[in-house]
């Protein structure tokens, strides 16, 4: 299989987005800990990412929140699939904070423009990881 075609072009977005993706589950993780003070397990750890991903894919097919948040998620989405970033994902550990940054900033937006209420109706998740999305939007102090 030919890597310098559009095949190579696909696995590097998918790459992309995989490494992206695991940083920001990584944050949130560490986020999680901190706020519910030790008592998180492995399993709760695990369900963050998915639940995060969910979390993005309902509030940009909420039809009720303002086409500009919804358009915002999408972007995102669309930033973190591509390889070309501000800062390359090759730097290890900087590369990647870029990806983070843009993930918190756009989830901080999100909130204050449709409210916490939305991020409430739409986590999947367990309560913990709730409080931990909560305060990487600033919406609580741990």
């Amino acid at each position: 299989m030919d890597l310098d075609g559009p095949w190579g072009t696909a696995l590097a977005v998918a790459g992309g987005l995989v490494v992206a993706l695991l940083v920001c589950w990584l944050l949130l993780l560490a986020v999680l800990w901190r706020v519910s003070t030790g008592r998180t397990t492995w399993r709760e750890a695990l369900r963050l990412l998915p639940d995060l991903l969910r979390l993005v894919r309902r509030l940009a097919a909420d039809r009720s929140l303002p086409r500009g948040v919804r358009v915002r998620l999408w972007l995102l989405l669309g930033y973190l699939a591509l390889p070309v970033d501000l800062v390359p994902d090759v730097l290890p550990v900087i590369g990647w904070a870029d990806d983070v940054i843009a993930v918190v900033l756009v989830l901080r937006s999100v909130v204050r423009r449709a409210g916490p209420q939305a991020l409430e109706r739409h986590w999947p998740g367990t309560p913990e990881g709730l409080a931990a999305v909560r305060w990487v939007c600033g919406l609580t102090v741990p």
